[in-house]
């Protein structure tokens, strides 16, 4: 948000008419997204703003972590439904690359989307100042989209709503895109701990970082080289 800050504030340029793309790499969840895809956000959320407690501290069966009221405006944005589904529509079947090993490390799960060759996506990008990881707090990220009505969960990500609220204060928000590659699930496979999946044995990678950024770039061109191709159409 800093960074984001210092940048649109220099006079030296003029972002009135500039699109934006915020893009890396994250986890997504198996039930959701397999490796090497790439997901368009619809919205961007951020999952660590809210309130936490100790189990015992609160009634028996509530969350130990609490949206409750405020901050609505800094947690959560919809990026603009028309950008969205225009870059969505031009790259949806746009041809990924995938790689042997990445291949095989998907057999080790049973559901049906983490088992399929990559693809282009759509759904809920969540931020986080962690890096957090495993079924339940996978759940737990899928919870905070559900109580800010910001739809399903798809992958991880750490600047792109602190970027995104930045942008929206400068009132750039309408042209903000965000599209991300996932390079591993967010959890392991059922017959591995969280903490096996997270320090895996030799050989027990997913393979997806090299092709996921190639897939990342090449979707992510296909929006630039149109919007460039087609300016006359685009800048207003």
């Amino acid at each position: 948000s800093s960074t984001m800050t210092a940048v649109l504030a220099d006079p030296r340029f003029d972002f009135s008419k500039t699109y934006f793309i915020i893009t890396g790499c994250a986890g997504t969840p198996p039930s959701v997204g397999t490796v090497a895809s790439v997901f368009w956000a619809d919205w961007l959320v951020d999952y660590d703003l809210g309130h936490r407690w100790a189990e015992g501290e609160v009634p028996a069966g509530a969350p130990l972590f609490s949206l409750r009221k405020g901050y609505e405006d800094t947690r959560v944005l919809r990026l603009t439904p028309e950008l969205v589904n225009a870059a969505f529509e031009m790259t949806k079947d746009t041809p990924l690359e995938d790689s042997d090993i990445s291949q095989k490390y998907r057999r080790n799960y049973p559901q049906e989307q983490a088992r399929r060759s990559p693809f282009v996506g759509l759904g809920t990008h969540v931020a986080g100042d962690t890096f957090f990881h495993g079924p339940g707090l996978s759940r737990e990220a899928q919870y905070v989209c559900d109580q800010n009505n910001a739809g399903t969960y798809v992958i991880t990500e750490m600047e792109g709503m602190a970027g995104g609220y930045i942008l929206k204060k400068f009132g750039h928000a309408d042209r903000l895109l965000s599209l991300r590659t996932a390079v591993n699930f967010d959890q392991g496979n059922p017959k591995e701990t969280t903490l096996e999946h997270l320090d895996p044995a030799p050989g027990n990678y997913p393979g997806g970082f090299d092709t996921g950024i190639k897939n990342a770039f090449t979707v992510g061109s296909i929006f630039v080289d149109n919007v460039l191709a087609n300016w006359k159409a685009w800048k207003d």
